[in-house]
């Protein structure tokens, strides 16, 4: 394997990871302050067909991202509500809304545009174009630096790299705010936060909005950036495959940034090598179809017992009187 293709993999792991690195980052802020999101695979599929649909209507990739941001919000709002204000059981709201967002996307599809379920095809101005950054094409001939500058950091779409940002602010939001401070609070001890005179609904509805968002960015690249359009079920399981990188990474930001490349690394290498001639065996397509998945069951079997999630995670708080 030679440099420039070495390149091209790290490239497309690149892109790939972003939508999960994303959705990690929104079920953390979900669950660091104690309510579990399954939902991000349904907030992202509503996020992905809203973005795609306005974009599609106005020609605007940015308005696209507003209604995808705006989708994702909503169905993070009717979580909130059932599993904080109702204190209803946070597992099966978030199954309920895969459920719903599968369903609706669909159904939606097929009665706004008529193609089966998905969008009309993104074109020019209506997708998110590739950012050239400074004197990419000047330092492209530089052995070694030069190829990595133009070819793997240069030439992503601007959601890249606010998704890369997300995770030094993510990490000094929690850790070096008073906001983050009682985020982590609320997640390991929601009675000590309540005796302080500080609101556990209020908190932990922030960071359902919080995570809201980041869904809405995640499904918006995946329709606008990644690909150009929507598409039925095209979320693909990542919405579970954040999940399992969330829990590799034991809730860390920095750590989710590693997991959630390790898993675009693998699909990249997937899409690159179809079948994987390894000289004495050929692994075949189907296998390395699957290995994103397949790591995503061996991380979860491995590290749900070694990662201890936040203590009051999956509980509503019922205040004392």
């Amino acid at each position: 394997m030679d440099f420039p293709t070495i390149i091209q993999i790290l490239d497309s792991a690149v892109r790939l990871m972003t939508p999960l690195l994303l959705a990690c980052l929104a079920g953390l802020y979900s669950e660091r302050s104690g309510v579990f999101d399954i939902g991000l695979e349904g907030k992202m599929l509503m996020a992905a067909f809203t973005s795609a649909s306005i974009a599609f209507v106005t020609g605007s990739p940015w308005l696209g991202l507003l209604a995808g941001i705006g989708g994702a919000m909503l169905l993070s709002l009717i979580h909130g509500l059932a599993s904080i204000t109702f204190r209803g059981n946070q597992l099966i709201s978030g199954v309920a809304i895969n459920f719903l967002a599968s369903g609706m996307t669909v159904l939606l599809g097929i009665k706004i545009f008529g193609l089966g379920g998905r969008t009309p095809a993104l074109t020019g101005g209506g997708r998110f174009g590739e950012i050239t950054l400074p004197f990419a094409e000047t330092l492209r001939d530089v052995p070694l630096l030069g190829p990595i500058y133009a070819d793997l950091i240069s030439g992503h779409t601007i959601l890249v790299y606010v998704a890369f940002l997300c995770v030094p602010l993510t990490w000094w939001v929690l850790f070096r705010t008073r906001f983050g401070l009682r985020l982590r609070a609320v997640g390991e001890n929601p009675a000590s936060v309540d005796t302080a005179g500080v609101s556990v609904t209020r908190l932990r509805f922030v960071a359902v909005i919080i995570a809201g968002v980041l869904c809405g960015l995640a499904g918006a690249y995946l329709a606008t950036g990644l690909s150009a359009g929507f598409v039925k079920e095209m979320t693909a399981g990542r919405g579970f495959i954040a999940l399992a990188a969330l829990i590799f990474a034991k809730w860390r930001p920095v750590s989710a940034l590693g997991a959630t490349f390790l898993f675009g690394l693998l699909e990249a290498i997937a899409n690159r090598y179809p079948n994987l001639d390894l000289g004495v065996i050929t692994i075949p397509s189907m296998f390395m179809n699957a290995l994103p998945y397949i790591l995503t069951v061996i991380i979860l079997a491995g590290f749900v017992g070694r990662a201890i999630p936040p203590r009051a995670g999956g509980e509503p708080y019922v205040k004392e009187r």
